[in-house]
C-alpha cells in the first residue's frame, strides 16, 4: 500500500510509475488535507470497498469537503412524516467531469466544493404514531435530500388526553357556604358563652331572677337532658335494627310512627291544660297525615326494603364505619348541654323569645350539617367500594367531610330540607289537581320553578361531593344527568329512603315527648308543653344524625348504579323496577316535572 502503484494510460494504455511532478501535486494536495508525506489509506469498504481508515483523520476534513458532509448527514436522519409517504428521491447527481488517470475513485483527491446541502427537518409525531427506526444507508447509497421547494411541512398533530377525574381533590367545594357557616359559628359559640355567663351571674344574684333559674335548673335541665341521652339511645337502637331486619323495620317506622305520635297527641291533651292541648292537636294531625302517608306508599314497600337490604350488604365490610356516627353524636350531645344552658340565660337577658328562636335556628343548622358530615362520609366510603372495589379509610373520609366538603355539606343543609318541603307540596298538587285552571295555575308555576330546583339542588349529591370532590350544585346536576340517563328519574322520585329515616326521628321525638311530658307533669305541669316541644325537637334531631349512614348506603347504590350500572355489585331490583313502570305493571305517583298539556298555552 505505501510503494507506489501503477497507473493506466487512458490514451495509450501504456503502464508507467509516477512521475516527479505529479509527487509533488499529490504532496501539496496531501498538505492541505492534514497529510505530510505519506498517501493516506483507502477509506473503509462501506463508504469507497476499501480498507478501514482512522475516524480521527475525518474530523480534520474541511466542513465543505462532500465526504465530511456525506458522513455527517449519515449519522442524522429525519423521521419521515407518518400522515404521507415520502416524495421520490432523485437520481444521483453524476459525478464531476474532469480528468482522472487513475482506476479507482480516490475521496481525498480536491474537488470543487458543491452547494451544502439543506439541514433536514425534524417533525415530531406523536409516540403512537412514531415509525421504527430508519437503517443508515451508507454514504455511497446515501440519496440527498429534496430542495426546499419540494418539502412540504406537516403540522404536529397532538391527540386530545380525556380529563381525568380524581378522587383524591384537595379543593374546598362551596367556600362562601363554609365561611358563612363558620362565622355562625364564632357568633353562635360568642352568643352561647355570654348567655351561659348572664344565666351564671343571675344565678348568683339574689332576687327574682334567682328563684327563675333555679326553678328552670330544677325542673327544666333534667329533662332535657334526659331526653338528648334518650334519644341518643334510640338513635342506635333503630340503626342497628334497620341494618339486621331491614323489611320488618320499615313497616315498624311507617305505623310505629304513626302510633307513637297519635298517643303523644292522646296523652299531651289527658293533661287538660290549654298549652297542652294545643300542642296535643298538632300531634294527632300529624299522625292522621302520617297514616294516609302509610296507606300511601303501602305498594312501594316491597321495592325499598329489597334495595335498602341490597346497600347495607357493604356496611359489615368496615368494621369502624359506625365511628364518625359516634364522634358526631358525642359533640352534639356537649354541644346541647351548653345550648340549654344558653337557652336558661336568655330568660335574664333583653328579648329573649328573639334570642330562643336564633338559638333554635342555629341548632338545626349545626345538627343538620353534623348528619351531612356523616352522610359525606359513608358515601365516599360505600361508593368507592361500588365503584373502585376499593376499601376506604373511613377516618380519611371523615377528615375529607369536615375539612375539604365542609363547604357543601353547610350549603345543603340549608336548601335540602326545603327542597323536600316543596317535594311534599308538590306531590299533594298532584293529588288533588282538578279542572280548575285559576285555581291551579299558580301551582302549575311552582312545578316548574320546582323542576329547576331538583336539577341544581338534591340530597342525592352528596354521593358526588365525597367521591370526586364536586360542588353541590355541580354534584347535583351531573347526578341528576345520570337518572335521566337511565330512565331513573321516577325510581328516585318514588324513593321511601329519606321519608323512612324522617319518620324514625319522629318516632324518638314521640318517644321523647311521652316520657318527658309525664315526668314533667308529674313534677312541675307548667313547664309541660314547653318541655314536650323541646324533646320531640331534640329527640328528631339527634336521631337523624344516626339514620344518615343507612339513607347514605342508599343513596351511594342508585347513584352507582346509575354511573355503571353492569357493575356485578348490583343486582337487576332496579332495571326490573324500570320495566315494570314502562309496562305499566307498576303505577306509581311521581314529582310532577312540567306542566300537564291541557293546562299548557
Amino acid at each position: 500500500m505505501g510503494a507506489a502503484e501503477p497507473l493506466v494510460d487512458e490514451e495509450n494504455g501504456e503502464k508507467t510509475t509516477k512521475i516527479q511532478e505529479e509527487e509533488e501535486e499529490e504532496e501539496d494536495r496531501d498538505v492541505e488535507k492534514g497529510f505530510h508525506g505519506q498517501h493516506p489509506p483507502p477509506p473503509p469498504p462501506a463508504a469507497t470497498g476499501g480498507d478501514n481508515f482512522h475516524m480521527s483523520r475525518m474530523q480534520r476534513l474541511s466542513a465543505t469537503n462532500p465526504l465530511r458532509l456525506v458522513m455527517n448527514a449519515g449519522t442524522r436522519v429525519a423521521s419521515p412524516s407518518p400522515y404521507h409517504s415520502p416524495a421520490p428521491a432523485p437520481a444521483p447527481a453524476p459525478a464531476p467531469a474532469r480528468h482522472q488517470r487513475r482506476s479507482f475513485l480516490n475521496p481525498f483527491r480536491h474537488r470543487p466544493s458543491p452547494a451544502p446541502a439543506p439541514v433536514p427537518v425534524t417533525v415530531t409525531a406523536p409516540e403512537q404514531y412514531r415509525p421504527s427506526p430508519v437503517s443508515v444507508p451508507a454514504p455511497d447509497q446515501y440519496q440527498p435530500s429534496p430542495a426546499p421547494s419540494q418539502t412540504r411541512s406537516t403540522p404536529t398533530i397532538t391527540p386530545q388526553q380525556p380529563s381525568v377525574v380524581t378522587l383524591n381533590s384537595r379543593s374546598y367545594t362551596n367556600k362562601f357556604s363554609l365561611f358563612l357557616f363558620m362565622v355562625h359559628m364564632i357568633a353562635a359559640i360568642g352568643l352561647v358563652c355570654f348567655l351561659v355567663y348572664k344565666g351564671i351571674q343571675g344565678l348568683l344574684e339574689a332576687g327574682e331572677a334567682q328563684r327563675k333559674e333555679k326553678r328552670l335548673l330544677k325542673y327544666f335541665l333534667p329533662q332535657v337532658e334526659a331526653a338528648s341521652l334518650l334519644s341518643i339511645t334510640l338513635a342506635f337502637v333503630w340503626q342497628k335494627a334497620m341494618r339486621m331486619w331491614p323489611i320488618f323495620m320499615v313497616h315498624f317506622v311507617l305505623w310505629g310512627s304513626f302510633v307513637l305520635t297519635l298517643s303523644a297527641g292522646i296523652l299531651l291533651i289527658c293533661f287538660q291544660r290549654p298549652a297542652t292541648d294545643g300542642v296535643g292537636v298538632v300531634f294527632i294531625m300529624f299522625a292522621i297525615g302520617n297514616g294516609l302517608y302509610s296507606c300511601w306508599v303501602t305498594p312501594r314497600i316491597k321495592f325499598c326494603t329489597k334495595v335498602l337490604t341490597k346497600s347495607l350488604e357493604p356496611v359489615p365490610k368496615f368494621g369502624d364505619l359506625n365511628r364518625p356516627t359516634y364522634l358526631t353524636l358525642a359533640a352534639g350531645f356537649l354541644w346541647m348541654s351548653l345550648w340549654i344552658l344558653a337557652v336558661i340565660g336568655a330568660i335574664n337577658f333583653y328579648f329573649p323569645p328573639l334570642i330562643i328562636m336564633a338559638l333554635v335556628l342555629s341548632m338545626a343548622w349545626v345538627t343538620e350539617v353534623m348528619r351531612n358530615v356523616v352522610n359525606l362520609t359513608v358515601s365516599r366510603v360505600i361508593a368507592l367500594y361500588y365503584l373502585r372495589g376499593m376499601q376506604s379509610s373511613t377516618q380519611f373520609c371523615f377528615q375529607r367531610a369536615l375539612s375539604v366538603n365542609l363547604g357543601s355539606a353547610c350549603l345543603g343543609s340549608l336548601f335540602v330540607p326545603a327542597i323536600e318541603a316543596l317535594r311534599i307540596v308538590a306531590r299533594g298538587l298532584n293529588l288533588l289537581e282538578g279542572e280548575d285552571e285559576f285555581m291551579f295555575c299558580c301551582a302549575h308555576c311552582g312545578l316548574k320553578i320546582m323542576d329547576s330546583i331538583f336539577k341544581r339542588g338534591n340530597g342525592w349529591a352528596y354521593v358526588q361531593i365525597a367521591t370526586y370532590g364536586k360542588s353541590f350544585v355541580k354534584a347535583s346536576q351531573d347526578t341528576w344527568e345520570l337518572f335521566q340517563k337511565r330512565e331513573m328519574e321516577s325510581i328516585v322520585d318514588s324513593d321511601m329512603t329519606s321519608a323512612i329515616c324522617f319518620l324514625t326521628g319522629v318516632c324518638s321525638g314521640s318517644i321523647c315527648v311521652i316520657v318527658v311530658g309525664a315526668w314533667t307533669f308529674s313534677v312541675y305541669p307548667n313547664f309541660t308543653a314547653t318541655l314536650a316541644l323541646l324533646s320531640a325537637y331534640v329527640g328528631y334531631l339527634l336521631t337523624r344524625i344516626a339514620m344518615a349512614l343507612p339513607h347514605a348506603c342508599v343513596s351511594s347504590y342508585y347513584v352507582c348504579y346509575a354511573e355503571n350500572p353492569d357493575n356485578r355489585l348490583f343486582d337487576k331490583t332496579i332495571q326490573e323496577r324500570i320495566n315494570s313502570i314502562k309496562t305499566d305493571r307498576d303505577c306509581i305517583v311521581p314529582t310532577p316535572r312540567s306542566v300537564p298539556s291541557r293546562f299548557a298555552r
